[in-house]
């Protein structure tokens, strides 16, 4: 059975950083992305990647805040996020997909396999 765990969430002040990871009980998938969803919003994608050739691609509302890293021998991905705004209070998820997908894409709908989430709270 697939499993994506996330944790590293929490409560920060606006302008601090947090990390958060993602566990994967089968690694590494073809794609794999991170996604928020805000109360009364549509989940977004933040962050997606590539793994045979470590394609990147980020949201234009975080570019130069966040960064993607991994860590294959924990089967772990890792979504490194600086300069945190209030506008970032949302729950995290990361997801997987199946296949390989050029660019790595940030709809949802592209993806397999999605995680329980993680709650990050920014206070201003």
């Amino acid at each position: 059975q697939v499993q994506l765990v996330e944790s590293g969430g929490g409560s920060v002040q606006g302008g601090g950083s947090l990390t958060l990871s993602c566990v994967a009980s089968v690694y590494p998938f073809s794609t794999m992305g991170w996604f928020r969803q805000a109360p009364g919003k549509e989940r977004e994608g933040v962050a997606a990647i590539t793994e045979d050739d470590d394609t990147t691609r980020y949201a234009d509302s975080v570019k130069g805040r966040v960064t993607l890293s991994k860590d294959i021998a924990k089967n772990t991905l890792f979504l490194h996020m600086l300069s945190l705004e209030p506008e970032d209070t949302a729950m995290y998820y990361c997801a997987a997909a199946r296949e390989s997908l050029y660019p790595p894409p940030l709809g949802p709908e592209s993806y397999d396999y999605w995680g329980q989430g993680t709650q990050v709270t920014v206070s201003s």
